[in-house]
């Protein structure tokens, strides 16, 4: 078969791992779009509402740390099946929640089971690819079902943005719950999914006998084995760019509408303009799918990262109204689409072996969202008008800093002949 005749047989995989992106985005976007609908609804202060915000932060953060542990325990594929069952309990909770409470104990189930699943899910497609060019193209893939995600989120926030109480809140969280139950139910009873499952099984443990090597699993890569000096290079890379870029990604994906807001706008417009900004950074994100197998995307990162830089600098000197706010959200929506989140599972997943990814991915995943939740807590104070400046400022320099760790990975791909060919 031709590259695009397996991308298109594996496609379906993709989707259903896709499936777990898309609840991944939504919880984080579906929380922050209808913070404040809970926060009426529900009758909780401003630091309950810091504190339900955090919780998902930090429940992402150690579900993504507990994914190595987790697929070591049930198994890879057993884990990649039933996560997502978790997530349904977590997010019936949150409907039914009648007090902030139980609304915190739902949250927090639901982060513990996105986070794990993310780096089980990215595993398993690039476990099953039948080669790493298959690979990159489809785990590329799986973050336009994460901006899908976002963009699912705000159009529902959006359309029950003028409902009474906490009611629109339960409906996206019903909708997030729906969407879960499906993928539970199509990546375990799969036929299909059991066939690659037992392929890419067959074809890790020949690549293992031909190598004559006994595979290192978990972080001890990072430290075993005559290869340890290459793997912890692109640890530190791809973690130094990945945590610069999640702080400044977090704070956009979380207070995005906080932030609009604080810069008078309703909250109907706010949710509005999420879908709007985010479907520029639909349209971004699958561009970059059509080169992730190819040189090509090199290209883009440079752009992408110029772009984000671009823009936080735009805001820093700009008068602060909500225009400005909007117009610099777009471009920067454009530019973390092409360079940031696809390109650093795309990297992950290259790097390392099969066995370690997911433990890998996933303590990066976790120590980046632990960064992000700390952050949490102070940001409301810092993108309010009067201190925004000063924050975008900061923002441009953590742009810079993970341009000079993503130019880092570039080069050791190359030196360890992990390039894609022309």
């Amino acid at each position: 078969m031709t590259e695009k005749e397996l991308v298109a047989k594996y496609r379906p995989l993709a989707t259903a791992a896709g499936l777990g992106s898309i609840l991944g985005s939504g919880i984080i976007v579906g929380l922050s779009a209808t913070i404040t609908v809970w926060q009426q609804g529900l009758r909780m202060t401003n630091q309950q509402v810091g504190i339900i915000s955090a919780a998902l932060t930090f429940a992402i953060a150690i579900g993504g740390m507990l994914s190595g542990p987790i697929s070591k325990t049930f198994g890879l594929i057993r884990s990649f099946n039933w996560l997502n069952l978790v997530y349904v309990l977590g997010t019936c909770i949150c409907i039914f929640a009648p007090s902030y409470l139980i609304l915190l104990l739902g949250v927090v189930i639901t982060g513990l089971a996105s986070g794990a699943d993310l780096p089980i899910s990215l595993t398993v497609v690039s476990h099953d690819s039948p080669n790493e060019k298959v690979s990159a193209s489809l785990v590329s893939s799986t973050q336009i079902y994460w901006q899908i995600g976002i963009f699912i989120s705000y159009i529902c926030s959006f359309v029950v943005s003028k409902m009474s109480g906490a009611t629109g809140a339960r409906i996206v969280f019903a909708i997030l719950a729906l969407i879960a139950a499906v993928a539970w139910l199509w990546r375990t009873f799969s036929p299909k999914f059991r066939a690659f499952h037992e392929a890419g099984a067959q074809r890790v443990a020949q690549a293992e006998k031909a190598d004559d090597q006994v595979a290192v699993s978990g972080m001890k890569v990072l430290f075993a084995g005559q290869n340890k000096k290459q793997y912890l290079g692109f640890f530190i890379g791809i973690f130094v760019f990945y945590i610069c870029w999640n702080l400044l990604a977090n704070t956009f994906g979380q207070f995005q509408t906080f932030t609009l807001v604080q810069a008078h706008a309703s909250q109907t417009f706010a949710t509005g303009a999420g879908i709007v900004l985010n479907f520029v950074g639909l349209i971004a994100v699958t561009l970059f799918s059509t080169v992730a197998s190819s040189p090509n995307r090199n290209r883009f990162f440079w752009i992408g990262m110029i772009v984000q830089a671009a823009a936080m600098f735009g805001l820093a000197i700009s008068s602060h109204a909500l225009w400005p706010i909007v117009i610099a959200i777009g471009c920067y929506n454009i530019g973390n689409n092409i360079a940031g989140e696809a390109i650093y599972k795309v990297w992950t997943q290259e790097s390392f072996p099969v066995e370690a990814r997911a433990a890998v991915q996933g303590v990066m995943n976790g120590v980046s969202r632990f960064a992000c939740g700390l952050f949490a807590f102070v940001t409301p104070a810092l993108v309010v008008p009067s201190a925004i400046r000063y924050t975008m400022f900061a923002f441009t320099g953590l742009v810079i800093v993970a341009f000079i760790a993503g130019l880092v990975v570039i080069r050791l791909q190359k030196k360890y002949g992990i390039v894609q060919d022309k």
